[in-house]
């Protein structure tokens, strides 16, 4: 139960429960979105949507994790949706190029040139075969492999049980790997000459 006074108006109190969690939303949405305008729409809606519950929100114990939930119910619906019109996924309209390259953030004075050229070349490679990943496996693995979410908060905010996070952990990263593979391989299989 909050510990907020009633006295305050409908607008201060959705204010004061909702604004430390305003960051972690973002950032949330943004993993899923892949793009800063998609993910402040993804928040600005689901902000929208709640003010008229705050009692509901009032009533909830643990915010953050009940509110990441409702993010990704949003941002399935959304793709669900645009897919029924022919649209194509909020993940196939970000440009490769307008990605963070998050790898390369992680460059070092102390790595020589191949590992840089192997890391220039690894970083745009898996920002593409992520963002072809569906919606729900990109989201379970950005949660955990990327933001570092622990698997049980996963399987809450994704309202999925804790066996089914892992083997869908465990298959998405089998997929990944063999499409980054694929992705970095200096001559395509078709290409090869046989003996």
């Amino acid at each position: 139960m909050s510990l907020i006074p009633f006295r305050q108006s409908k607008s201060r109190r959705f204010e004061l429960l909702i604004q430390p969690h305003l960051d972690v939303l973002y950032r949330f949405a943004y993993r899923l979105a892949g793009q800063q305008q998609d993910a402040e729409d993804l928040v600005q809606d689901v902000i929208v949507k709640l003010y008229p519950r705050l009692d509901e929100l009032e009533a909830v114990e643990q915010l953050r994790p009940w509110l990441n939930r409702v993010l990704y119910r949003h941002f399935i619906d959304q793709v669900r949706r645009k897919s029924r019109q022919g649209d194509m996924p909020l993940s196939e309209l970000v440009e490769a190029d307008a990605q963070a390259d998050w790898l390369d953030s992680l460059e070092s004075d102390h790595l020589g040139p191949d590992l840089l050229l192997e890391q220039s070349r690894l970083g745009p490679a898996l920002d593409r075969v992520i963002a072809t990943l569906p919606p729900d496996q990109r989201a379970l693995v950005l949660l955990h492999d990327v933001d570092g979410w622990r698997q049980e908060d996963i399987a809450d905010v994704l309202d999925i049980p804790l066996g089914t996070v892992k083997s869908r952990l465990h298959r998405c990263r089998a997929a990944l790997r063999k499409k980054i593979q694929r992705e970095l391989e200096p001559i395509p299989q078709a290409e090869r000459v046989g003996k």
